[in-house]
């Protein structure tokens, strides 16, 4: 049976239909998820214009910021200019769960909000660090660099709530005061990742370029600005969907990514948002890590110089 169904004031199709190859799940599935974290995913995704990934059958995943011309008109909406593709934009905003449900029977697996808001008076709403182990390494080694990102935060009087990826990961969220200028907030990113890399330099590494960084975690300090990140309680288009989740800084050693999937991680939630218990305050940035962080270069643009002198190094040896 194909599966028809109206949920939310959304007319459903294909639901008993493989959600794609090796996902060990069903486009039901993903749309139950959706309806049970309904209302925890939507407070992630209020106001922030939306990108999602997507993924057809029998075709590769792919990334949607564009919304469709046959999105229903009930779907709010945002036009930003993109500086990169000199065109405008237009991303949903997905402020209701019935907005969600819909993206879901688009077989939105993913969902991206940006750091900023629709209005972006009010500047970024979180600093970011996104943290990934070497290729083969152990969650285990995530863990200890988290740690250490703490460790760097609390020492400069900050705190922040960590979520696993729901790849190999995890992400540490500080939600910050309004009005903090992009540049500043991108500055203490880089601050915090350099601050930590200093207290392990074995462990961890915020060497942007991948073959240079030895088996060790990678701090990623540059998702700032206009940048996006995977949503609290988002799936993830891997094998058994797995899904972004938050977890205690006390329980983080003892988890898997694997742990939490959109079969599973309904019964582990309940009732709870976890997220949003674990989120602390909004807070000032000091001054301290602001001033560092705009002596450190931004490791995106230092590695594209250094993949420049490289190539030219190649071409004349």
């Amino acid at each position: 049976m194909s599966g028809e169904e109206v949920r939310a004031g959304v007319k459903l199709t294909n639901l008993d239909a493989p959600l794609f190859d090796g996902a060990d799940a069903t486009k039901r599935d993903l749309i139950d998820y959706l309806e049970f974290v309904g209302d925890r995913l939507v407070g992630q995704l209020r106001d922030r214009p939306l990108s999602v990934v997507r993924i057809r059958p029998g075709q590769e995943p792919f990334m949607q910021k564009n919304l469709p011309k046959y999105t229903p008109e009930w779907v709010r909406r945002v036009t930003v200019w993109a500086e990169t593709s000199k065109r405008e934009v237009t991303y949903a905003l997905c402020d209701d769960v019935r907005t969600l449900v819909w993206f879901g029977n688009q077989r939105a697996v993913e969902y991206h909000p940006t750091l900023l808001l629709a209005d972006h008076a009010a500047g970024p709403t979180h600093l970011i660090l996104d943290l990934d182990p070497p290729e083969g390494g152990a969650f285990r080694q995530v863990v200890l660099a988290a740690e250490l990102i703490r460790q760097a935060l609390s020492d400069d009087g900050l705190a922040g709530a960590v979520k696993t990826s729901g790849a190999k990961g995890v992400h540490i969220f500080v939600p910050l005061q309004p009005r903090i200028a992009i540049e500043d907030v991108a500055a203490a990113t880089r601050a915090i990742a350099a601050r930590a890399e200093r207290i392990d330099p074995d462990l961890a590494t915020t060497v942007f370029i991948r073959e240079d960084r030895a088996g060790k975690v990678f701090l990623d300090s540059t998702r700032a600005g206009g940048a996006t990140v995977v949503a609290a309680y988002s799936p993830r288009v891997r094998s058994g969907v797995p899904v972004s989740f938050p977890i205690e800084w006390a329980q983080l050693a003892d988890v898997s990514p694997g742990d939490f999937t959109v079969r599973t991680a309904p019964k582990q939630l309940g009732d709870r948002d976890p997220w949003a218990r674990e989120m602390p305050a909004p807070q000032a940035l000091p001054a301290d890590l602001i001033e560092e962080g705009h002596t450190i270069p931004v490791a995106r643009v230092q590695a594209m110089h250094e993949g420049k002198r490289r190539a030219r190094a190649r071409r004349q040896s």
